[in-house]
Formats: structure tokens, C-alpha cells, sequence
């Protein structure tokens, strides 16, 4: 029944929130969480072992209950479900349940916690997260346990007839970056920092640079104050800035919206994705269903623990959390229950949200069975790929687990998922760097990673091909350090991997060197070019393109400052570098032989799409020694133009003998090892005649040349 209370401005609230309408009703089992139906709101909730349980309403975002609705499980229950129609209230409403159990079982494997409001799994907005920051509270059992509320959010946004943009796999670009750090840094000259609207702010940059798709990290719902950390060196507060503890997997994150009213978080992401689609990028989410923000059992509790432990996590005999994760527990994706909630969850961001696509983080934990086995045929994996309601948005699967599981080439795709491809970057870091016996890997990640994607049917689009991501160093640190530098997470540099396949070409970070700065620059560009000429869908990290960097921290998961945020200065400081970048994007565009939709050489007039040269013509160098390949592009029925474009990491120049042509010259379009604008050709005038059939390529430089088609 009702609480009763004496402040006059609670009774306001209940007032304004409970009309003279107000009743509760049996209500429906389905669908999930908090449904405006006529006349009021149907709230449903999944909790077997619940002896009781309570609905409970709250005014403002805050800890005065307005009312504890006791729900009848004679009544209001089916089967394990506890639903309610609650008449005579509106959206905007918050709420939570409180939950009542007992037995020796639920001691044992159900933890009991009474004394908290739950937050529903299904809530589309929540309350209490709208100030980043905020510090958590402590419940009385001791439970680090941040204030949330769930809350109803309103359903009138005008879409304007939005439609999914679904450009395809092999035209894709795309851009991974952080909602908060991409317009966080006071030089980023936004309005709206650190928000979805921040984001459109930059979204004239975005469209100038040539990107068609943002892959946002984790955007759900998630306690950035926990575990609390400080930096040993200054003291300083560390957060959770990455996001990968989510909390609610329905619930955009408060603190990524620019108005903190109720539900504005919701409305504001909206307008970031239809504003977007008006500018012809699509807008991936990166979605981490492999774990929850609930830890281990030291952890806090917002809802699964208390709901169904057993249900929802993976456990072992005495009840402990299995750790695939590598963050304290692992959800049990291929129970049931979990599998439809996952599938709830990313039709919402599809239907409701019009997303084009999903990220999922640690994907091969998608394909673990109950007892945490690996599962020959995931039935998970399979609905999402096969699902209708999904059948045209991008599915991306970091394929791997944090236990060893490593499944690059091998994850279940039934020729729908794509991977992030893990050997593209390792393959393409030691090539760089100048590891020996690395042509024949360089070129067939070149090729589309036909060893990895061909044989189950995919096509070269099947693999997203990176060199960084956000997770290690940027694309400066990678040729600025050798070594990491982790110590303000405060983990005694014991974090982050060692193994970074990178090399500081001579000095450990910043220098004054000219001559060390020329040659890290050209290795970004030679990094850059090979991303951008290999078949499959590159990927960049947000700021690589004007040399961002972390000062050679490579795991800045908890460095919500200025290690993690873009310095728009260096845009400008940069600006030759971006424009490079900004130029291989174009080329890629305007050439569909970089953008091949199948792996099978095909023959254009006798001539092979694609073949394979050395430093002579028709002649490749696999040999261990080598550090040098060429590859030609035949022109096609869509590009009238040949490619011929030269790779060369040994350590002195090399002479490269061209293709012979029936007419005209090969022209050079670019050349890493010379200065800007000479670096690439921005227009047809300023491409330069290459009259002798053959070109001497400096150290470490890459090559494009371009020929009228035969």
C-alpha cells in the first residue's frame, strides 16, 4: 500500500504523478519492463525465486519513495513473471522493484539484498547517472552500489521518415570513437562537449574526411565511477571512461546528454543518428553482452544478482562467477531467457533507435554453453545472424574472449558476421616494423584475408581491417614507443598487453629529432595506406588521422583527461597528415578495385584483377629476407584506370621494375617518403609522369601509381 507522508511537496508530487485515475490491474507477462499501453503503463518483470516482490515509484531522481505497490502472486504473476497494469500514470515516471526471497538455496546460489531497488533490466532510460561522475553509495550490506532508478522515457520523436542508409559492406569506412572524449577537450569548440550532441557538432569534419559509419563505444548505460581507482602519481580520480560494464542494456547513458531532464538522453540520441543519416553516415554501437557492470561477488547489485543469479550468470558449483570476461563474471548468453533479452535489446536499437549496426565486444563468449564450453553451433550466434528484423544491419564480432579463446577465422558466421580482423593488425604491424619473412602475410591480408574468410563462404567485406583500435596504442604511440607506459592506471604498468608490435625508430616517445619525426610520419602514412589499399572494410581510430596521442598508454580505459581525449589542436598542427588521409579515402571511393566483393581472381581482358610483383615485374619475393612487394590492379567495366602501387620496408631504397603499358605513362599519385602536398596528388594536374618503366622507392615508403586502362 501507499507510504504515507507529511511533506507537503512529496504530496504534490504524488499528486501530479497519481491522478484520481490511478488503479493496479493484473496487467500481462509480456513484453518485458514498462509498456504505455491506454490509460497507463504495463510493467512486467522476470523473478522465479521471489517470494514477493514490490513495485515502487519515486517523484524526483532521488531516494524519497512515493509509493511501494505490493504485487499479489496469486494474481499478479505467471509462471516466473511478476507483471502489473498500473492505471492513472504517465511516462516519465520513475521506479524500480524491491525484491523478497528466502530459503537455504537462495543463500547459496541466490543472494538475497532486500534492501535495495532494483533496476529493471528493460529500462529504456534511467535516472541517477545524469552527472558524470557521480560518486556511488554504499548500501548498508556493504555493496558498492550507484543510485539508478528506471524510468519511463516519452515516445513522440519526429523521424522525419528516417530510413536505415544500408550502404554496403564493401563501401564501408568506419571510424571508431568515444562519445565523451571525441568533443571533451576544450579544443574541440563544441557546444554540447562530451555528448550525442557534441558529436553532430563534428559531423561537417566527419563528412569532409570521407567516412561512411561511426562505431560509437559502449553508448548503454554504465557506472564510470567504479572501481574508483587513483592515478599514484597525482591522486587524481579514475574513472571507468571506456564504458565496458554496462548496466542497462536498453538505456542510452544519461551522462552522454547534453539537457539533463528525464529521459533526454534518450531524445538526444535520436537526433544524433537521424542527423547522421542526413549526412550519409551510418551509426554502429559497440555492445557489450559478454559481461555485466555487477563484478564478481564483491561486486555491486542493480538487478541480475538479485533477480536470477544462476539464470543470468555463468557459476560454478559453489556459486562463484565464472570469469571469461576478464571483469569479474560472464553472462550466460546461450540460456534462453538471456538469448531473448540480448535479441529484445538489438531490435530496440534497430526499431526505436534506427542504429545500423552492432560491435560485440568479446563476441566469442556469445558462443559459450552454461557450463562455459565452447558450442559447436551457438545458438545465440545463429539468431542474431539469422534474425529478419536484423537481416540488413552490420554485425561485427571482436572474436575473442579474454580466456584464451581466440577465434579470428573461425568465429560461427553462417556468411553474415564480419570480425574484426586481429591478424590484419599483427601482420601489418611486423611488416612495418620490418620483421622478416612477412611479404607473403602482408599480402594476403592485402588480399582480403582469404586464409581466414574464404573457406566458409564469406567475401573479402567479411573482414574490418584495422592497424589501431581503442584498445592498445594510437597510430602515433605505435611508432612513437617501443614500450608501454601505463603508470597513472595505477596498476604498476601491469596492464595492457606487451606484446605491441611496435617500434619507437629510435627514441622512447617525444624527441626533437627531425629526422626520427620525418620517418615516424611516413610510417603513418605507410600505415595508413596500407588500411586504406587492402580489401575489406578498414577501420580508424578516432584522431590517428592528426597524430592523437596517449603518451604511450596503451590500455587508457580509466583516463577520462587529456591522455584519452582528441586534441583538436593537433588537427590543425596536422593538418598535411589529415589531408593524406583525407586523400587516401577519396581514392579508395573513386577505385573499386580496393572495395572487391570476392575473393577469386577473375581476368580482365587476359590481365588478372589483382597480381603480385617483386622488384622485378611478374616476379614476387617471398623469401624470408624480403621486405618489398607490388601489387597491380587491372582497370574494370567501372574504373577505366590500372594501380600499381609499391611497398618497401627495407631499410634503403629500392628500385621497382613497372608494368609495361600500350599507351601513355604511369603517373605518381603518391609517395610517402616526399613532403606534403607532394606526398598525394589532389587533382588530375598535379600528377607526375613517371617516363622510364621504373621507380626507385625510398626506405620505408609506399607507392601509388595510376595508368589509363588498356
Amino acid at each position: 500500500m501507499a507510504k504515507r507522508y507529511s511533506d507537503k511537496n512529496i504530496r504534490r508530487q504524488i499528486l501530479h504523478l497519481i491522478n484520481p485515475d490511478f488503479s493496479l490491474s493484473r496487467g500481462k507477462p509480456q513484453p518485458f519492463g514498462a509498456t504505455p499501453v491506454r490509460g497507463g503503463i504495463n510493467f512486467a518483470l522476470l523473478c522465479p525465486h521471489a517470494r514477493s516482490v514490490q513495485l515502487v515509484f519515486f517523484g524526483e531522481c532521488g531516494d524519497e519513495i512515493l509509493l511501494e505497490l505490493p504485487l499479489d502472486p496469486r494474481y499478479n504473476r505467471t509462471g516466473h513473471i511478476w507483471h502489473a497494469l498500473v492505471q492513472g500514470i504517465d511516462p516519465g515516471i520513475r521506479y524500480g522493484y524491491r525484491v523478497f526471497c528466502s530459503g537455504e538455496k537462495e543463500k547459496n546460489i541466490q543472494p538475497c539484498h532486500e534492501e535495495l531497488v532494483l533496476l529493471d533490466p528493460y529500462a529504456r532510460s534511467t535516472c541517477g547517472g545524469e552527472q558524470w561522475g557521480h560518486p556511488y553509495r554504499i548500501s548498508r550490506k556493504g555493496y558498492a552500489h550507484t543510485f539508478r532508478l528506471s524510468q519511463i522515457p516519452e515516445n513522440n520523436f519526429d523521424w522525419e521518415n528516417d530510413q536505415p542508409l544500408n550502404i554496403p559492406l564493401r563501401d564501408t569506412i568506419i571510424y571508431e570513437l568515444h562519445v565523451r572524449g571525441y568533443t571533451r577537450h576544450p579544443s574541440a569548440g563544441t557546444k554540447a562537449s562530451g555528448t550525442f550532441l557534441g558529436l553532430t557538432e563534428k559531423i561537417p569534419y566527419l563528412k569532409e574526411l570521407g567516412i561512411t559509419a561511426v562505431e560509437l563505444m559502449p553508448v548503454t548505460d554504465f557506472d564510470e565511477t567504479h572501481p574508483g581507482n587513483r592515478n599514484p602519481e597525482t591522486g587524481e580520480l579514475l574513472y571507468n571512461y571506456w564504458g565496458y560494464d554496462p548496466i542497462a542494456f536498453f538505456a542510452p547513458k544519461a551522462a552522454y546528454a547534453f539537457d539533463q531532464a528525464p529521459g533526454a538522453a534518450v531524445r538526444e540520441f535520436k537526433e544524433m543518428v537521424k542527423a547522421f543519416h542526413q549526412a550519409g553516415i551510418e551509426v554502429i554501437l559497440d555492445m557489450v553482452f559478454n559481461h555485466t557492470g555487477e563484478g564478481n561477488e564483491e561486486g555491486p547489485v542493480y538487478h541480475f544478482k538479485a533477480l536470477d543469479n544462476a539464470l543470468y550468470y555463468l557459476l560454478d558449483e559453489q556459486g562463484r562467477y565464472l570469469n571469461y570476461s576478464g571483469c569479474g563474471n560472464t553472462l550466460n548468453c546461450n540460456h534462453p531467457v538471456v538469448r531473448d533479452m540480448i535479441l529484445d535489446s538489438l531490435h530496440y536499437w534497430v526499431t526505436e533507435m534506427h542504429v545500423d549496426g552492432f560491435r560485440f565486444d568479446l563476441a566469442s563468449i556469445l558462443g559459450r554453453g552454461r557450463n562455459g564450453e565452447v558450442l559447436a553451433n551457438p545458438p545465440l550466434i545463429e539468431r542474431i545472424a539469422e534474425d529478419p528484423i536484423l537481416a540488413h544491419t552490420k554485425l561485427i564480432a571482436e572474436a575473442w574472449d579474454a580466456s584464451g579463446l581466440y577465434q579470428v577465422g573461425d568465429f560461427p558466421a553462417w556468411q553474415r558476421w564480419m570480425e574484426w580482423n586481429g591478424k590484419f593488425r599483427d601482420d601489418v604491424r611486423r611488416f612495418v616494423r620490418g620483421d622478416a619473412g612477412m611479404v607473403s602475410r602482408l599480402a594476403t591480408r592485402l588480399a582480403g584475408s582469404s586464409d581466414l574468410y574464404q573457406d566458409d563462404g564469406r567475401e573479402p567485406f567479411h573482414s574490418v581491417n584495422f592497424v589501431t583500435c581503442h584498445d592498445g596504442f594510437t597510430l602515433n604511440d605505435l611508432v612513437s614507443y617501443t614500450e608501454k607506459h601505463n603508470w597513472a592506471n595505477g596498476e604498476d604498468n601491469r596492464d595492457g598487453t606487451d606484446d605491441n608490435l611496435s617500434f619507437n625508430w629510435g627514441v622512447e616517445g617525444e624527441t626533437d629529432s627531425m629526422e626520427i619525426e620525418a620517418l615516424r610520419l611516413r610510417q603513418i602514412k605507410n600505415f595508413a595506406a596500407i588500411l586504406l589499399f587492402s580489401q575489406g572494410v578498414p577501420m580508424l581510430l578516432a584522431g590517428d588521422e592528426f597524430r592523437r596521442t596517449q603518451k604511450g598508454n596503451n590500455n587508457a580505459y580509466c583516463q577520462d583527461n587529456e591522455i584519452s581525449w582528441v586534441d583538436w589542436g593537433l588537427a590543425e598542427k596536422n593538418a598535411d597528415l589529415q589531408r593524406f588521409f583525407r586523400l587516401l579515402i577519396r581514392f579508395r571511393k573513386e577505385h573499386n578495385q580496393l572495395r572487391r566483393d570476392h575473393f577469386d581472381v577473375r581476368s580482365v581482358n587476359g590481365v588478372p584483377e589483382m597480381s603480385w610483383h617483386g622488384l622485378e615485374f611478374n616476379k614476387p619475393d617471398w623469401s624470408d629476407e624480403a621486405r618489398w612487394l607490388a601489387v597491380h590492379y587491372a582497370p574494370t567495366g567501372e574504373t577505366n584506370r590500372q594501380i600499381y602501387i609499391l611497398f618497401n620496408q627495407d631499410s634503403r631504397p629500392r628500385e621497382f621494375q613497372l608494368p609495361p603499358l600500350s599507351k601513355g605513362h604511369w603517373l605518381r599519385m603518391m609517395d610517402t617518403s616526399l613532403p606534403s602536398p607532394d606526398d598525394f596528388a589532389d587533382s588530375e594536374k598535379k600528377l607526375q609522369q613517371i617516363k622510364q618503366f621504373r621507380y626507385n622507392a625510398a626506405a620505408h615508403s609506399t607507392v601509388l601509381l595510376v595508368a589509363p586502362g588498356k
